[in-house]
């Protein structure tokens, strides 16, 4: 049996709770993950922001039917908040905190239960910014120059020096060259 395709709809960010809702209403009622996308450089016809993305499956389903699969998108322009699915969906509230946190993305309405509210779910307490954003700089990459800058080879006397060749690998239990009778 094939793998089933799966159906993707673009929605407006004004409509990003009723169209969660209205698939829930069509059967998919699994909700499996949500997630963003730092889309902040984009130039598509959807515009720059965060690329919010929804997978949602329809598990009612024989022994010959494949389970339908929906991804429902998104854009959210840059400083503008998004409607929770989490009156549609509970178990939304764990991805939404994550998004919120690695992203940035405000989130109106969200409510997992507990009345906390939106808060600290990876991060430890105190960190500043939003890791998975494209802008956000990185403390290694800040203090200290990237490694990788250079490839082997460059540099002073570059012309006159060859890059290091790498060890070659054998298949695990096959001895090196060196073992055995001589």
């Amino acid at each position: 049996m094939s793998v089933p395709s799966v159906e993707e709809r673009r929605v407006e960010p004004g409509e990003w709770v009723a169209a969660v809702r209205a698939a829930r209403g069509e059967g998919y009622g699994y909700f499996d993950w949500l997630s963003a996308v730092d889309e902040t450089d984009s130039t598509d016809e959807h515009g720059a922001g965060l690329e919010v993305v929804c997978h949602l499956m329809d598990v009612r389903h024989g022994p010959r039917t494949p389970v339908r699969r929906l991804l429902l998108r998104t854009r959210v322009p840059e400083g503008r908040s998004l409607g929770s699915v989490t009156g549609v969906f509970a178990g939304a509230g764990w991805h939404e905190r994550e998004t919120h946190e690695m992203f940035g993305l405000r989130l109106e309405g969200f409510d997992d239960g507990t009345g906390l509210g939106l808060r600290p779910l990876l991060l430890p307490e105190g960190f500043e910014g939003t890791p998975l954003r494209k802008s956000f700089q990185l403390a290694s990459r800040a203090s200290k120059a990237w490694p990788g800058a250079k490839e082997p080879g460059e540099g002073e006397g570059s012309a006159t020096r060859r890059a290091p060749s790498r060890r070659r690998l054998l298949p695990p239990g096959v001895p090196d060259p060196s073992w055995g009778p001589r």
